[in-house]
């Protein structure tokens, strides 16, 4: 997208030059080709683009050229510059598609490597948890109640039988 201001620059011709071609020949230009800013679009686009600050004082909305708008407003201004210019832009929208093709299948790719990598990571992090839980068991070993320890020497149970004595005597 282009608007009229800077391709009226490209082409070396006024603004108001280019506006009036197109509206001559407005049955060249349907609505994909060009289309008019709102209001608030335009506020927007001075607000961001330094270079279009005389557009804020300007009545009238600013027409928005696509790349098809931009080579037959080439064809309707005719002029030599135009001409030269119009090649230039089709070639320009042409690497510009081409980058964004080539950025469309990189993020593809890395999708795809995203989708790949995080299986496998799945795949390692599970047994990485596994060794790390055995390691931790290892480490520290369940705690289990010590049983009492064991008591050295003879201890006498009373209570449970009688302990006889022969006597000599009898």
């Amino acid at each position: 997208m282009i608007l009229d201001a800077d391709l009226a620059h490209i082409y070396g011709v006024k603004t108001k030059a280019l506006n009036q071609a197109v509206k001559r020949n407005i049955d060249r230009f349907p609505a994909d080709f060009v289309f008019t800013l709102t209001a608030a679009e335009k506020m927007e686009v001075v607000t961001n683009c330094d270079h279009l600050s005389q557009l804020k004082f300007s009545r009238s909305l600013p027409y928005t050229f696509t790349e098809h708008g931009a080579i037959m407003a080439a064809n309707v201004l005719n002029s030599p510059e135009a001409v030269k210019m119009s090649v230039f832009v089709v070639r320009a929208f042409i690497k510009m598609r081409q980058m964004l093709s080539d950025h469309r299948q990189l993020a593809r790719k890395l999708s795809e490597l995203e989708k790949l990598l995080t299986a496998r990571l799945d795949t390692h992090e599970r047994a990485i948890v596994h060794v790390l839980e055995q390691l931790m068991q290892l480490l520290n070993p369940p705690v289990h109640p010590e049983p009492p320890p064991k008591q050295i020497g003879f201890r006498v149970k009373e209570g449970l039988g009688k302990y006889v004595t022969k006597r000599k005597d009898r």
